[in-house]
């Protein structure tokens, strides 16, 4: 006999009839329980394993096609946890059961089981092993002339009235058309880039339109020769553009890399990249960008720091004045004097009034529902300026 510890089974009958028969017990070193009891628990945690949620599978199947099969964004946002800190885990795993009022992101509550939302809700603020790049470099060398800059004809192909058209952006096959504004009739289709988002935007004499698509890319299209002249990747996920009023400059926002990015509108050439940074040092994504003509400047409002900022397109490096508002703005318009803006957060049911040339607070607004600023109206009534969104 070994020096390993045994267990001894005796038979069936008293201890008395036992006697003796000390020889006739079986014996069973204790490793061989240790070996079968760790085949018995590798197989329980294998089983265990193999019913946990597939969540890459789960994400692939219901998610990959809006928000991107490496998280990145899509026509849905980018879902990494640099861009959910607004949106606490509890309210994420909510959003994906019931769904997000007013907008594309529809619930999976039937369809899938709390484990797997649970899942999904982990996957999605956990980090990349590698977080993608997008900077100066890799702007430049994304950019792409089409045509060469000035050398096509100053006139319309077309015999339609070139100030009334309509530019309808059909987002379901990524298309956009020129509509004759006279005859509601297409003057010519043609295809985009992935997921156009913000609105289409116009040079001051109507012969161009700039597009910005979800993934990044910014597309100038000569509607006179009905041709895309100029392109190029200006983000990852991108939220807006918008042209400066002397049709000069175009300025970019992005949700991923936190940035803000100023092209050259004539050939789309990178400017300048501004880091989405507030006065803390904390890096946001960017809500929304718009132009301010009669001021000379972009604003943009930035989505995790409470900060808006105005930026003077007519002076060297563009040079940004923040201002600090009391809540996160998630979109904005302006009156019609330019001098105020008015922005709301998406769940706020508040707006606010900033006096732009002072930086000042001026007013807080109820807003019920879910107002969507960006499309907010001003005029005089009574002799008193009101809203409507």
């Amino acid at each position: 006999m070994d020096n390993a510890i045994y267990y001894r089974k005796a038979h069936k009958g008293t201890q008395r009839e036992n006697k003796g028969k000390i020889k006739t017990l079986n014996c069973f070193p204790l490793r061989t329980f240790a070996v079968k009891g760790f085949v018995l628990l590798s197989a329980f945690l294998s089983v265990t394993a193999q019913a946990a949620p597939d969540v890459q599978k789960i994400y692939a199947e219901h998610c990959a096609s809006c928000h991107g099969a490496d998280r990145l964004g899509g026509i849905g946002p980018a879902l990494l946890p640099e861009n959910l800190e607004r949106l606490r885990r509890p309210e994420a795993v909510k959003t994906i059961t019931q769904g997000r009022a007013a907008s594309q992101m529809a619930g999976f509550g039937d369809k899938l089981g709390k484990e797997e939302i649970e899942a999904l809700a982990g996957l999605i603020y956990s980090k990349l092993p590698q977080m993608p790049v997008w900077g100066e470099n890799e702007i430049i060398t994304s950019h792409i002339q089409h045509v060469p800059a000035g050398s096509l004809p100053d006139k319309p192909v077309f015999g339609a009235d070139p100030l009334n058209l309509f530019v309808v952006v059909e987002l379901g096959d990524h298309h956009a058309t020129i509509l004759d504004g006279d005859r509601l009739e297409p003057i010519h289709r043609f295809a985009t880039r992935f997921a156009l988002h913000g609105g289409p935007k116009f040079s001051p004499d109507g012969r161009f339109v700039y597009f910005a698509s979800r993934d990044g890319w910014v597309s100038k299209f000569d509607i006179y020769n009905l041709k895309t002249v100029a392109e190029v990747r200006a983000g990852i996920n991108t939220r807006n553009l918008a042209v400066s009023g002397d049709g000069k400059t175009v300025l970019v926002g992005n949700y991923l890399p936190h940035s803000l990015v100023l092209l050259d509108a004539e050939d789309l050439a990178l400017l300048k990249v501004i880091p989405a940074k507030g006065q803390d040092g904390k890096s946001s994504r960017v809500s929304a960008v718009y132009q301010a003509e009669p001021r000379g400047s972009f604003v943009a409002a930035l989505k995790d720091t409470r900060e808006v900022w105005e930026i003077a397109y007519g002076e060297k490096d563009f040079p940004v004045r923040r201002i600090p508002v009391d809540d996160f703005l998630d979109d904005f318009f302006f009156d019609q004097s330019y001098k105020h803006l008015i922005g709301t957060a998406r769940d706020s049911h508040k707006g606010q009034v900033i006096d732009l040339d002072t930086g000042k607070k001026l007013a807080q607004l109820d807003l019920p529902g879910m107002p969507h600023l960006g499309s907010g109206i001003t005029w005089d009534y009574q002799g008193r300026p009101v809203m409507a969104t």
